[in-house]
């Protein structure tokens, strides 16, 4: 379906009397959108953002990259392990799995064994 000039122009118009305020970003050479296990990468994007209400929605169309993340390994130390597993009341392993999951923050894994 094409769209002509001139219809265009009356649907922005129709657009803008409803508040919506909508347009092109120049110049954007790629969008990262980070998810926990990996990364999706456009390329060559077309982004428009429309605001409305107080928020801002952007559309983003191109060719889509997915790229896996590796996950760092932290160092965990038996100190650690056995001050969230005393604090938790758990297992030793339970302690190590819940500080990998926390990437060591001692206070996030002990929160997280409680169910806090």
């Amino acid at each position: 379906m094409k769209i002509s000039p001139r219809e265009l122009q009356k649907m922005l118009q129709t657009v803008r009397r409803a508040g919506l305020s909508i347009e092109q970003i120049e110049g954007v050479e790629s969008v990262v959108i980070k998810l926990r296990d990996k990364e999706l990468i456009v390329k060559n994007p077309h982004v428009t953002s429309m605001k409305v209400g107080g928020q801002t929605v952007f559309q983003v169309a191109g060719e889509v990259e997915e790229k896996a993340l590796l996950m760092e390994e932290v160092s965990i130390s038996e100190e650690d392990v056995q001050l969230v597993a005393s604090q938790a009341g758990v297992s030793l392993e339970e302690a190590r799995k819940a500080l990998k999951a926390t990437k060591g923050d001692l206070a996030r894994a002990i929160l997280y064994l409680r169910g806090a």
